[in-house]
């Protein structure tokens, strides 16, 4: 037989040469199939004769190649078109179910800058009778006959709630409007935008409303569509390029061979993303080879460099980003999203958000567009072992669904004369360390692979070439070549010789190889073979797969007039469809947990507990299997219990993680600390399981260590119910630790320091102290706490003696803390670090006991007390003492004013003022002395009355 007959009949079966035809319903992603749904099946092609259709289902025209069905009996329904000449089209087997579920929820959203919060009108629709826009998703207020639907539940009893599903929120609606819809508001976030729409248990017509899963965030910008910018494109011939926002999944660009496209409502509207003239050729805007989408940044990689488009410019990164000028090879970006880690640890770590390589080294790029060069090819030859001469180059990277690993497939080869092996490490941020993996490949030497990491918490990945698709799960102990049905492992071999262009995989462990003749491929995590999809979009047009804003699987095609279209794409359906006639069943009935969040916080002393059950046929022997992920800091403790009844057997396995260390009376705290924290993956999974298993598996994380958002607060206090001023007071210098030679002034920072308490100086003091974190108020603090004055006061005191306290030996204070640590600031010397309790013979030495005990809990009834001879004001940073508590350092700062004194006399003063007093009376009494002396002589020398003279005689 001649290549070209064998190319011909291995075309025949694969069904390269045969037209295709889809179905649709009215209902968005394919949420309600049933017997109450319209089912709109398509032909495309010259061929077409009529429909076949089983006689449980009725046709509008079985002649026409567009035309509605309705099936009224649940059960499987074989579809297929019948078409002139010798070959057949292929059937569809579409489950058709009876479900109660036939209304949906719709909203539209405003935003409120002003306040930032969002406002959410809802309201009820039947996708079976309603208006385009609706169906459309482009309505901005409901129709005539969703107003009555809306009004009619509300009367019920109806009343829709927005769910957060990460933070745990309830969001609730005022009453419903005269236009038939209810409102319900919500503050704008970046944190806790997974959300969903859910009803109250009201029916209508024996029918319900199924809940909405969707993605709200805050309004993200597009960037502007300059007039006289030039197209940024691919390469002609090339497959579409298609990436989406990490955590954003309706923000998406697509790079096509005419125009590069942008949305940020999962193509509902779109924008084309241009550049300014003269900044690159006309070839280089014709030559990009890679993308990805950073929020509202868009980097191209063209010829070896890195481009960087945002709203307001397009430049190029080079040396000044510490990025070579050229030989580029690849970036990439993450594919997981993990926000709230990052979210909750911000400020202690730096991740980086991008990673870029040449062929021999790597860099990585942080969100300020600043790039490090990593290490090279000739450092990873001497983590690897390998002699300096041989060969090794650097193929792909990829991140895992670790926010802090990244992973590097390296090709090595000594003569590069015939095969080569691939290896793959992994590099962990924080640690800074690498890790070399157990696996190794053989491939040819002109072999380009590309790798893509599973949404599981072992690092599982796909690796695939032009025509092979390799799997490694479980850790790398299950590696192999993915097969066909029939046990082909080049899968180009079946798609009519046509290569492989993507691998598509999302959070439900689904895999989709898709070929660039829009041939599509399925299978699942830890599955080892892929199954041939039906035929969905034709050959010439060009098509990627993107994640909607619900998380379902849609198509993007771009036709010859530069459209582009979003096409929900039945996945679910497909694979029942294909797997219907084989023995692809999975192995049990239903897998259930209590798992609501994607991720979890545990600080000291702190634990969870969940729970998974399984269901299966009696005998099949199917169990839960737990799997983790990173450091061993974790106790889990399992309890599985068993029922069996009616031939099914249902599994449930309970599990605890906690820490049980101890952290009190240790040397090296810190480091103790720093083992014992980390972030663990979680997965729990089937033993076994199919291609139809609807659940693959279920994937958490566990941070274990200082939540950057806890924080402590002493209750009482306010920041309104005082003038809020500055102002400046003097501390006398017989009041402060270190005696120093003279008063200290200071400045009393309002915005720092608050209100002050104002107490008297008879009234004793206790801080309650209290925990928050970013949802406000979690509880109150029990434990060891101490308080200090941050000025240096010491002329305050504590109500109870170690003694009265309970001690067995003397207690730690400030005086001899300070004593053991002069080299430390004062906030420094005295922590959980090296707090030793008294109530032990065995730590400490005896000592006076009647002196103040100078640790505080909420239940020792140890109080602050103040001089009575002075009032002052007083600043207190208080710290929490318990070692076991947290791994946070945890201090907050409040200031006391007390008042009440009567102020003693200044002794100077009382001196001075009496000496005056003696001296103005002495004064008096010697003025006084010599007056009444004149007088007195007055009275003696001159007589009191002159003697009359006597008179001359004339």
């Amino acid at each position: 037989m001649s290549a070209g007959l064998a190319a011909a009949l291995l075309c025949w079966l694969s069904g390269c040469g045969s037209a295709l035809w889809r179905y649709s319903t009215h209902s968005p992603d394919y949420r309600i199939f049933s017997t109450r749904s319209a089912i709109i099946i398509q032909y495309e092609g010259t061929a077409f004769s009529e429909w076949s259709v089983p006689a449980t289902c009725t046709i509008q025209n079985k002649s026409s190649p567009t035309t509605e069905l309705r099936c009224f009996i649940p059960g499987t329904q074989v579809i297929k078109p019948i078409v002139t000449g010798p070959e057949e089209e292929e059937a569809r087997y579409l489950l058709v179910e009876h479900s109660h579920i036939c209304f949906l929820w719709y909203y539209t959203v405003t935003n409120n800058l002003e306040n930032l919060t969002q406002t959410l009108t809802i309201w009820v629709y039947d996708p079976e009778h309603s208006n385009a826009d609706e169906l459309q998703w482009s309505a901005d207020t409901p129709s005539e006959k969703s107003i009555v639907l809306t009004k009619v539940l509300s009367a019920l009893g109806q009343q829709p709630t927005i769910h957060t599903l990460l933070k745990r929120r309830v969001y609730s609606p005022a009453d419903i409007q005269n236009e038939g819809t209810w409102t319900v508001e919500i503050p704008m976030t970046s944190d806790d935008v997974l959300k969903e729409i859910k009803g109250n248990r009201v029916d209508f017509q024996d029918c319900f409303i199924a809940n909405l899963p969707f993605l709200l965030m805050a309004p993200l910008r597009t960037i502007p569509e300059d007039p006289g910018f030039l197209p940024l494109t691919s390469p002609a011939g090339t497959p579409l390029m298609t990436v989406w926002s990490t955590c954003r999944f309706s923000l998406v660009v697509v790079v096509a061979s005419m125009e590069t496209f942008q949305t940020n409502d999962s193509f509902h509207t779109w924008t084309r993303v241009r550049v300014p003239p003269g900044v690159l050729s006309d070839v280089e805007r014709h030559s990009v080879t890679d993308v990805i989408l950073l929020t509202q940044e868009i980097v191209f990689l063209i010829k070896g460099s890195l481009y960087l488009r945002t709203l307001q410019e397009f430049t190029r990164l080079q040396s000044n980003e510490g990025l070579p000028r050229d030989g580029i090879r690849g970036i990439e970006t993450r594919t997981w999203c993990a926000s709230m880690y990052v979210f909750k640890v911000s400020g202690r770590f730096c991740h980086s958000v991008i990673l870029a390589w040449t062929e021999h080294e790597i860099y990585l790029g942080y969100s300020s567009f600043k790039f490090v060069k990593l290490i090279t090819t000739a450092e990873l030859k001497s983590i690897l072992g390998l002699p300096s001469h041989d060969t090794l180059t650097i193929q792909h990277l990829g991140y895992t669904l670790h926010p802090a690993e990244f992973a590097v497939l390296v090709q090595h080869c000594v003569s590069c004369t015939a095969g080569t092996k691939v290896y793959l490490m992994t590099y962990n941020e924080h640690s800074a360390r690498w890790a070399s993996q157990d696996f190794a490949l053989e491939i040819p030497v002109d072999t380009v692979l590309r790798s893509r990491f599973l949404y599981s918490a072992m690092p599982d990945l796909v690796m695939w070439d032009r025509n092979k698709v390799y799997y490694c799960y479980q850790n790398f102990t299950v590696t192999g070549i993915m097969q066909a049905t029939t046990g082909e492992e080049d899968l180009s071999l079946l798609a009519g010789g046509s290569n492989i262009y993507d691998v598509f995989v999302d959070y439900f462990g689904n895999i989709i190889v898709l070929m660039e003749n829009n041939v599509m491929f399925y299978s699942k995590i830890n599955v080892r073979d892929a199954i041939k999809l039906h035929a969905w979009t034709s050959e010439g047009v060009e098509s990627s797969f993107a994640l909607s804003a619900s998380s379902k699987v849609y198509l993007v095609t771009v036709s010859e007039d530069g459209t582009v279209r979003p096409q929900e794409y039945p996945l679910k359906l497909e694979v029942q469809s294909v797997t219907s006639r084989t023995e692809d069943q999975c192995p049990y009935m239903a897998f259930h947990n209590n798992i609501f969040q994607l991720f979890y916080f545990l600080d000291k002393g702190e634990g969870f507990t969940v729970w998974s059950q399984i269901i299966y046929p009696e005998n099949a022997g199917v169990d839960i299997v737990v799997e983790s992920y990173g450091p061993k800091i974790l106790k889990m403790q399992k309890v599985t219990h068993y029922e069996i009844a009616q031939g099914y057997c249902t599994k449930t396995i309970t599990i605890t993680f906690s820490q049980d260390t101890n952290y009190e009376s240790i040397q090296d705290y810190f480091k103790v600390q720093e083992k014992n924290s980390g972030l663990v993956l979680v997965q729990l999974r089937a033993s076994e399981y199919s291609k139809t298993c609807p659940v693959a598996q279920k994937v958490f994380q566990i941070a274990v260590g200082c939540d950057s958002h806890k924080y402590i607060a002493v209750g009482g206090f306010s920041k309104t119910e005082c003038q809020h001023r500055d102002f400046s007071y003097i501390i006398d210098k017989s009041y402060l630790r270190q005696q120093p030679p003279k008063d200290l002034k200071v400045r009393y920072d309002w915005g720092k320091f608050g209100c002050p308490l104002r107490l008297d100086f008879r009234e004793k003091f206790q801080p309650l102290i209290q925990l928050f974190d970013e949802n406000g108020y979690v509880k109150d603090v029990d434990v060891n706490f101490i308080v200090w004055e941050v000025h240096g006061r010491d002329d305050y005191s504590f109500n109870t003696t170690m003694l009265q306290s309970g001690c067995l030996n003397e207690a730690q204070t400030w005086e001899l803390m300070v004593a053991r640590n002069p080299h430390l600031p004062l906030e420094e010397v005295w922590g959980p670090e090296n707090y030793r309790p008294c109530f032990s013979y065995a730590i400490g030495t005896p000592g006076d006991l009647n002196q103040p005990y100078e640790i505080i809990n909420i239940s020792n009834y140890n109080h602050l007390y103040w001089p009575n001879d002075h009032t002052g004001m007083y600043v207190f940073r208080v710290k929490i003492l318990d070692p076991n508590y947290s791994f946070c350092n945890l201090s907050a700062i409040f200031a006391v004013e007390t008042y009440g004194v009567i102020p003693r006399p200044n002794i100077y003063l009382v001196v001075s003022l009496l000496f005056v007093l003696v001296l103005v009376f002495l004064s008096i009494l010697v003025f006084s002395y010599f007056y009444y002396l004149g007088i007195y002589r007055q009275f003696i020398y001159e007589p009191l009355h002159k003697p009359v003279g006597k008179q001359k005689k004339s």
